[in-house]
């Protein structure tokens, strides 16, 4: 992030509030905290204090452990540069509309995290030979007006999951501690995974000997598509997106600019990104800079020469490694997840 970018994160309309990341502003890798998309599922947002605070790990173990903050701290460490992404994002393309939060293409940002791998503290817990899962609780509960009871915000991982090395204990964001609104004192960081995989202000960890059906797992965050059988939300899907020019923006006729933006996906690395600068009618690969880490989104850029005054559509495709390509049309589901249709953006030449 240059010394001069300096973008805020932008109010988006919902309950709770969500904020977006100004991708138009993003330069560089890493986002700046102040920057970072955030998502929450209750108010108020828990503020929590250091000192008192204890992680506890139990269910499906030899040994339950409640570790405190500075025990935390004193375990190995391990550092992941993940990008995350909220499940909801880009939902306001969808057509009809879904319900949530109307997320444009900001939620989405990229951190160093550090923290300690989940997979160490387990190992110190000593699974059980019928653990199956491991369910994550927030200290961020309230009303859930479909159950008519409170709960916790709260999501289970795989125990293949759970136990990769990357999979975090974060307690520190860009080399500080983490802020609060990102889940002081310690939060889950799921890489690869959608956003709410990554269970803020972290109060218990349960492993379980049996698949999880709470509400956050079965109810929501899942692909529900009429005559078809649900399917959970996970894995973030191929996606590549504009920074600059933004929708909208004026360019000068015969004048070379940069067409830039981020990609990123979940199921490996972006191995190409194209671009359209004539609707689709014509696609021309954009130069990819390494990512900073395997769960880190890269940057792409193309250089363009608007051609005789007029508008023109830009649209920009992304290519994982897996073979998974963006899909021109928009994949619709009731509860408005995962969309990573090509974006499509216009600018007007002059």
């Amino acid at each position: 992030m240059s010394a001069t970018a300096t973008p805020q994160r932008v109010p988006v309309p919902g309950h709770p509030e969500g904020c977006e990341t100004p991708l138009t502003a993003q330069v560089g890798w890493q986002t700046p905290p102040g920057a970072f998309y955030t998502r929450s599922h209750f108010l108020p947002t828990p503020v929590l204090a250091a000192e008192g605070w204890q992680l506890s790990v139990e269910g499906a173990v030899e040994r339950p452990l409640a570790l405190t903050l500075d025990e935390l701290r004193a375990l190995p460490s391990h550092t992941v540069i993940a990008t995350l992404e909220c499940a909801g994002n880009n939902r306001t393309a969808l057509d009809p509309p879904a319900d949530g939060i109307q997320f444009r293409c900001g939620a989405v940002s990229t951190a160093e995290w550090r923290g300690v791998s989940l997979a160490t503290v387990l190992h110190e817990a000593g699974l059980r030979s019928d653990a199956q899962e491991v369910l994550g609780e927030g200290t961020d509960r309230g009303h859930e007006k479909s159950l008519g009871r409170e709960i916790p915000f709260e999501r289970s991982l795989p125990l293949a999951k759970a136990l990769d090395p990357d999979t975090l204990l974060a307690y520190e964001m860009n080399g500080q501690p983490l802020p609060d609104e990102h889940g002081f004192p310690a939060r889950l960081i799921v890489p690869g995974w959608y956003g709410m995989a990554s269970v803020k202000w972290l109060a218990k960890l349960q492993v379980l000997d049996r698949p999880y059906g709470g509400f956050f797992q079965k109810t929501k965050y899942i692909y529900e598509v009429p005559g078809q059988e649900s399917t959970p939300v996970r894995t973030m899907r191929v996606k590549a997106t504009f920074a600059q020019p933004a929708d909208g923006d004026t360019v000068t006729a015969g004048a070379p600019i940069t067409v830039r933006g981020y990609a990123w996906s979940g199921e490996g690395a972006v191995s190409r990104v194209a671009v359209s600068t004539d609707g689709g009618a014509s696609w021309q690969d954009a130069e990819l800079t390494a990512a900073p880490g395997q769960w880190a989104w890269c940057e792409w850029s193309l250089e363009w020469t608007p051609g005789a005054a007029g508008a023109a559509t830009l649209l920009v495709r992304g290519t994982d490694a897996a073979g998974n390509v963006q899909p021109l049309d928009v994949p619709w589901n009731r509860l408005g997840y995962g969309n990573n249709g090509v974006q499509q953006i216009t600018v007007n030449a002059r």
